[in-house]
């Protein structure tokens, strides 16, 4: 995507903030709303910042993450004020970041993408807290950030398994958006999780180099399906509506991501992954109100509980769904090594 001109930005970010922030500049379209009533309240109020680089509306990734803030509200009332950045270009996100960073306690970026750009800002503000969910294992990690790892990697062998259960060609698809460190381990181990079901399986993995773009989405899905791939697994934002319409064109089935997608009842999802990156954007935010934040890396997954990490095949048979359980257990316990980060 190509970068933001200044006379523009303000049309292109959107901002949202609960409350009133000192310094919020009202031009960049920034909404204020109460929190809930019911809410716990404190004399000691706490300001977040979030950068939301895609769409909070994508079902997926992002979706999450903004469902987490709206939790954490919903929890702390007027206590906690936040201000959202979304849809924001990677060329930019170093300015979005910086005006988080002006204006809060915290700073939490939704995706490993941010990483790079957060790590830089963070310098510049060493009295700021930043969290990178999704952020990866780095040793000159600055000491005012913190890295949450999701552990796709590990959901993902558990998704390449039941992709293998599941599959009737023997041929099965990954399609990541930016081939970063992140998205390329889940593509490996979702084709070692395939493999460890049935060696002979065929998975076929592109990266569309974008999260976003729909049609790049569509059409590496299409190229899969037609080198007979009927089951399709993916790490993207609003592309996954290009999937979606590869999948439905052909006639093929998705595992789907961040959502209960066996609850959508929709026909061309057989299982779906839980990512927890709101429950982790929760759990910055607890532990600010707590006092208990740590920089560092930290990771999360299986271990954390289902809320952080969960895998469930929709309508799957008794025998499949005991040979997940014994999978996730053996993820758990290290019987099943993947990769980190």
């Amino acid at each position: 995507m190509g970068a933001l001109r200044s006379n523009v930005m303000v049309a292109m970010i959107a901002i949202t903030t609960v409350g009133t922030l000192g310094g919020c500049d009202n031009s960049k379209k920034e909404a204020n709303t109460s929190g809930s009533s019911n809410a716990t309240t404190s004399t000691q109020q706490m300001t977040v910042g979030v950068l939301i680089p895609g769409s909070k509306t994508d079902k997926g990734w992002m979706s999450s993450g903004f469902d987490g803030v709206q939790e954490a509200k919903k929890q702390y009332g007027d206590k906690l004020k936040t201000q959202i950045i979304e849809n924001i270009n990677y060329a930019d996100m170093d300015q979005a970041l910086t005006t988080l960073a002006s204006k809060n306690q915290m700073v939490i970026g939704v995706g490993g993408q941010t990483q790079a750009s957060v790590f830089k800002v963070a310098k510049k503000f060493p009295n700021v807290k930043f969290v990178v969910i999704g952020g990866n294992k780095e040793p000159n990690m600055p000491n005012n950030v913190a890295g949450y790892d999701v552990k796709q990697a590990e959901i993902f062998f558990a998704a390449g398994a039941a992709a293998a259960m599941m599959s009737k060609s023997g041929v099965v698809s990954y399609v990541g958006g930016m081939e970063i460190p992140a998205i390329v381990n889940a593509g490996n181990e979702y084709a070692n999780g395939a493999k460890y079901i049935n060696p002979k399986i065929k998975v076929i993995t592109n990266y569309t180099g974008d999260f976003e773009n729909v049609t790049k989405a569509q059409e590496a899905t299409l190229a899969a399906i037609s080198q007979g791939a009927d089951i399709h697994a993916y790490i993207m934002n609003l592309g996954t509506k290009g999937i979606e319409q590869a999948a439905k064109e052909k006639g093929t089935h998705i595992i789907g991501g961040y959502f209960n997608r066996c609850a959508d009842k929709n026909p061309l999802y057989v299982a779906y992954s839980t990512t927890g990156v709101g429950y982790q954007v929760e759990y910055a935010i607890d532990q600010l109100d707590k006092g208990t934040w740590k920089a560092g890396y930290k990771p999360f997954g299986l271990a954390m509980g289902n809320k952080s990490s969960d895998f469930a095949i929709c309508n799957g048979t008794p025998e499949q769904n005991q040979k997940m359980e014994q999978i996730k257990q053996d993820l758990q316990n290290g019987k099943i090594k993947v990769a980190e980060g």
